[in-house]
């Protein structure tokens, strides 16, 4: 339905009556889960050396400390290699037979990233096909169509069959939905995906008329008379409508999401154990709706020593993901990545330690490589390894040991405890995604050119300022927090606005970014209040929206005087809100671009533009700390930048805070009175210097 803004305090008196897409219907009570122990694993393939390695596989696997073996993502073609015959699975059962006698878990994928010849050859229609019409061919993964009736059929089969032999292997203790999904395509524009798509929308508005009215159709003629009139946005002389573009990337990216659980569904019915999938924010799915697939989170990530900062923001995003259960690091490079068209350097010595150590410190129950031995063939052949071709040693092999040296370390400390719930977070949309690749936010030099670019930037200033937080999906549950940041979120939907609602009333605040409600549900413009929903909830009227890159504007807030850049809602306080940010000179002079509305025992704060530069910079942390402190959060480190503190519960009640420096330059961190190094008993001072790439566990003691 559509709210003006008279109604909006009526529908917010009701919070929490609306489903939220996406939502997990667990994710407000969770099921506690205990870890036993933490992982330390490989991406193995034994299909691809021969039968007689597997002995002394195990036996340096068991030399560095690994205990977890990842299998069978790419080895459909091994156990079907024709259509037709008998799906064999022996070898993988003897594997498995061998690693669950030496003392090493397994998880098994299922294999359909790369499906055999027979299933695509000289069946282009069962094929992945571009924006550009082009079709993909067999030769490489994901080229297949998950939306061809063939091909989900061959691939629920393969599945079945897995889950059937294998699924009740004392070895077995999880499963991985497929590979990486959607890495290396994105939309599908197969015949067999249009088909679906004109579903999609018949399901979604129900009418054409329906359909037409929430796109305004008859600009340019778009009117449609039959769902199966309304194209798939392939090229065109100039743009197809932005409420068409957006709308296919969330069908496809929903199908992805529900072809998962169609997996997970085979699997549950001959299997118990959990399942994930090695997800990624660069993977073109839906990556909150394929929650609904999986039993806990895993990531893949292969930052170099500088870009360390991801590896932080994809551990704080995945925890929160599916509450109450640790997520996975499940794919990370010993030394440096590499590909056929280009290789990383490989890491500092110390560094790959204190990835592994943040990764468990952040919630992480397991900490695996890509891959155990080097690949001989196919297209990776630059990507580091534990072992060589040759099977001897690697780059990265020393830091490997070093790696399960710290996981000894680190587990009787860890296991029993829990990350504590942060009290600030940062909001992340699928939907917000999909309407910024359709509509980019602003192209100028520096400002990141990806949304979830945009995203780690605000958690990276939070992370630099010393706070624990995390990243929360745009269905998540609030709860536990005290301050929520959502920038760049385009579309404030009902749902959502109903959780802020409830969540300011009872004494958070909410921090709207920069574009945050500029579009409508559809990728239209509002046409009741320029920020939609957000007027009203913030007190606020938008006199208008424009862009302020090269303007040379600026503005003046919380005493400083900061360029502005990017899009701006000039904004007119009403009654009971404050005009806290001014502009000062430029094309929207006099406007206010930073308002704040107390509601409840909490505040509704509008950042109308985006503050550019080092002095903008310096603008956004001073917002952050002011009302991460009005909102009372405790959770601050002082800690110098480049090193992260994560706080988890001990099973007695107490602190045990794990820092680690992740910049190479080391740290100093401030500690409260009567504290103590966890491992030795030592107390400390006032504080600890964290040398470089090194960490340390502190026992704060109650007062």
């Amino acid at each position: 339905m559509t709210l003006d803004r008279r109604q909006l305090l009526k529908l917010t008196a009701v919070a929490g009556t609306l489903p939220v897409p996406g939502l997990r219907a667990e994710a407000s009570s969770p099921v506690p889960y205990q870890p036993k122990k933490l992982y330390h694993g490989v991406a193995y393939y034994p299909e691809l050396w021969p039968e007689a390695d597997i002995d002394r596989d195990i036996g340096e696997m068991k030399k560095l400390g690994i205990n977890v073996a990842r299998m069978a993502e790419f080895a459909w073609s091994t156990m079907e290699p024709k259509q037709g015959k008998k799906i064999s699975l022996d070898f993988f059962k003897r594997v498995m037979d061998k690693l669950h006698a030496a003392g090493i878990d397994v998880v098994l994928c299922t294999p359909t990233a790369t499906p055999p010849i027979w299933l695509t050859h000289n069946h282009p229609q069962r094929c992945h096909k571009n924006a550009e019409g082009e079709i993909y061919i067999h030769g490489a993964r994901q080229h297949a169509s998950y939306e061809h009736p063939a091909v989900k059929k061959a691939c629920f089969r393969i599945i079945k069959a897995m889950a059937k032999e294998l699924g009740g292997h004392p070895a077995l203790i999880a499963w991985q939905l497929d590979n990486e999904m959607k890495a290396h395509v994105a939309e599908d524009f197969s015949d067999a995906a249009v088909a679906a798509w004109h579903k999609w929308l018949e399901k979604r508005f129900g009418t054409i008329q329906q359909l037409n009215k929430a796109w305004g159709t008859h600009i340019w003629s778009q009117h449609y008379q039959r769902f199966e009139q309304v194209p798939a946005p392939l090229k065109t002389p100039f743009l197809h409508n932005a409420s068409l573009s957006t709308a296919y990337r969330m069908f496809c990216r929903e199908s992805v999401a529900d072809f998962m659980v169609a997996q997970r569904n085979i699997l549950k019915g001959y299997s118990t154990q959990p399942i994930t999938h090695n997800d990624n924010p660069a993977f073109n799915i839906h990556h909150e709706r394929s929650m609904r697939a999986q039993d806990f989170a895993s990531y893949d990530a292969y930052p170099t020593a500088q870009q360390w900062g991801s590896l932080v923001f994809r551990s704080d995003l995945y925890r929160a993901a599916i509450p109450g259960r640790p997520f996975w690091l499940m794919e990370t490079s010993t030394a440096h990545n590499g590909w056929l068209g280009n290789h990383q350097p490989p890491h500092p010595k110390g560094y790959l330690v204190a990835e592994a150590v943040s990764v468990y410190a952040l919630g992480g129950e397991a900490f695996c490589y890509w891959l155990w031995r080097q690949q001989r063939s196919g297209a990776e052949l630059p990507h580091s390894a534990v072992m060589s071709a040759w099977f001897k040693p690697s780059i990265g092999y020393s830091e490997v040991q070093k790696v399960g040296q710290a996981r000894e370390q680190l587990e009787p400390l860890l296991i029993g405890t829990q990350v504590l719930t942060p009290q600030v977070a940062v909001t992340y949309s699928d939907h917000a995604r999909a309407m910024i690749e359709t509509e980019a936010l602003d192209k100028r030099e520096g400002f990141p050119k990806r949304y979830r670019g945009v995203i780690e930037h605000w958690h990276s200033v939070i992370r630099d300022l010393g706070y624990h937080r995390e990243v929360r999906f745009e269905g998540a549950n609030l709860s536990g927090l005290k301050l929520l940041i959502t920038p760049a979120m385009p579309y404030v939907s009902e749902a959502f606005t109903q959780r802020i609602f409830k969540f300011v009333e009872a004494g958070g605040i909410w921090i709207a970014g920069p574009v945050t409600g500029t579009r409508g549900r559809e990728h239209t413009v509002p046409t009741e209040a320029g920020l939609g929903l957000l007027d009203a909830l913030a007190g606020v009227a938008t006199r208008y929206v424009v862009p302020l890159t090269k303007t040379n504007t600026t503005g003046k807030a919380f005493g400083l005087s900061v360029p502005l850049s990017g899009w701006c809602a000039a904004l007119e306080p009403e009654l009971g809100t404050e005009s806290l940010g001014v502009i000062e000179s430029g094309v929207a002079a006099g406007e206010t671009f930073i308002s704040e509305r107390k509601l409840g025992r909490g505040r509704v704060v509008v950042l109308g533009a985006q503050p550019h530069g080092e002095k903008g910079l310096a603008l956004v942390r001073k917002m952050i700390s002011h009302y991460a402190e009005r909102a009372g959060v405790t959770q601050k480190f002082e800690v110098t930048p480049g090193t992260i503190v994560s706080p988890r519960m001990t099973a007695a009640g107490g602190e045990l805070w794990l820092a680690v420096n992740m910049d190479g330059k080391g740290g100093r961190l401030q500690l409260p009175p009567r504290s103590i190094e966890a491992q030795t008993g030592q107390s400390l001072g006032h504080s600890v210097e964290i040398g470089p790439y090194q960490w340390q566990a502190i026992n704060i003691r109650s007062k």
